[in-house]
């Protein structure tokens, strides 16, 4: 009788009922994972990383599981443990979480994304790169409100500020290095408005121009050489890795996918890269984010402020490309349609997709998707470089 009760009291329905007390924030987080679990498969938000964060969130709450130790890297990150004693009493998602904590996993999903990105509209119309680059004003805008406003330290505040690039794997790679208490919060915030794109993105459009401006034609771009196509991804490594050297792991490895791609002559590597690479690195990269969104962590109303700034770094992000493509516009012959700059944040390829269909909406011969993405794709190393100047001024 005494072994059946000293079994009973292991298993985690017990320890739901009987101290729910103290497990009583795990049932909330249990709940929050399944409606993540609802939008990623019922509402395709971002499926290929929600679900495995959602599923890692479900387990890391799951009481008895063991399978995620807060307190281990506590410690860790107060420099009383290192890895050894992670390996020795952490469980499988503390396992892989390291690849988290070490920026492994960024830096191989940036390799992947490399690989499949054509930088041959950016090279073609090379003013695409400033309307990436003032997208990213939503990163310093919110990270100067969260300093300020709202009482974050500036780790924290870089960390949030990083939701307005639009960038995953970003968020989640200067969140690891600068305040990893808020890697949970912050991966949910940046992945659900990376899925909700097309939902946030429009009215801020429209609001921002006019009629006769979204059905503006731009002229095709023209043809880039494939020497040029070689030649880019070398020299904006040595370029960013010279000017900002904590991106050069991000925006290294986003070039090195993308040299594989265009030289012509690794096409084995490129392809592991775009396919087996990386859907291997975006599991294990989902289910150890997932795992840091614990109750403790994730219950507050520090969290609720993240979610809402988040958005608003988005919105600023979308606005800062528009107008600043409307001010070009001032002192140019070759006039470009405005909502080309929204495309500046880095949610490859669906970004540009907005752009696309915004402007055929008002002008339905109008085809702005390769325009698009030239600044689609220039956030992206905008958003990089961001990060770099972040880490670099608060680690």
């Amino acid at each position: 009788m005494q072994a059946i009760m000293n079994f009973i009291e292991e298993t985690g329905f017990y320890m739901l009922i009987a101290q729910f007390k103290e497990n009583w924030g795990n049932i909330v987080m249990i709940l929050v994972s399944l409606l993540l679990l609802w939008l990623a498969i019922k509402k395709k938000f971002e499926p290929l990383l929600l679900i495995g964060i959602a599923f890692g969130m479900l387990l890391t709450n799951l009481p008895g599981a063991e399978m995620y130790h807060s307190e281990l890297w506590l410690k860790f990150m107060n420099h009383e443990i290192g890895y050894g004693t992670i390996m020795q009493d952490g469980g499988l998602l503390d396992y892989l979480y390291i690849g988290v904590k070490t920026c492994i996993y960024p830096c191989l999903i940036f390799l992947g994304i490399g690989a499949m990105t054509d930088f041959g509209p950016l090279i073609a119309n090379p003013k695409s790169l400033l309307l990436g680059a003032a997208a990213q004003i939503g990163i310093f805008a919110t990270f100067v409100v969260c300093a300020t406003l709202l009482g974050f330290e500036m780790p924290a505040a870089a960390s949030i500020g990083i939701i307005g690039g639009a960038d995953g794997p970003t968020a989640i790679y200067t969140t690891s290095l600068l305040y990893p208490d808020l890697l949970g919060p912050i991966a949910v915030a940046a992945y659900s408005y990376m899925a909700l794109v097309p939902v946030i993105q429009p009215p801020i459009m429209k609001a921002l121009t006019t009629k006769k401006e979204r059905q503006i034609v731009m002229k095709p771009l023209r043809e880039v050489s494939r020497t040029e196509k070689i030649i880019f991804p070398i020299a904006v490594t040595i370029f960013v890795a010279l000017l900002v050297p904590s991106a050069t792991p991000l925006v290294g490895c986003l070039m090195l996918g993308n040299l594989w791609k265009e030289s012509g002559v690794a096409e084995r590597l490129c392809k592991t890269a775009q396919n087996e690479l990386m859907n291997i690195v975006t599991i294990f990269l989902g289910i150890s984010v997932g795992a840091t969104a614990t109750a403790s962590s994730f219950l507050n109303l520090q969290t609720i402020s993240i979610m809402i700034v988040g958005i608003v770094a988005f919105g600023c992000g979308t606005a800062g490309g528009v107008l600043l493509a409307k001010f070009m516009n001032l002192f140019s012959k070759n006039k470009m349609n405005p909502l080309i700059g929204s495309a500046g944040v880095s949610a490859v390829p669906m970004a540009a997709r907005v752009s696309q269909t915004v402007g055929q909406k008002e002008n339905p011969s109008n085809f702005l998707l390769m325009h698009a993405m030239g600044p689609n794709v220039a956030g992206v190393i905008g958003s990089a470089i961001a990060a770099g100047v972040l880490i670099a001024l608060f680690k």
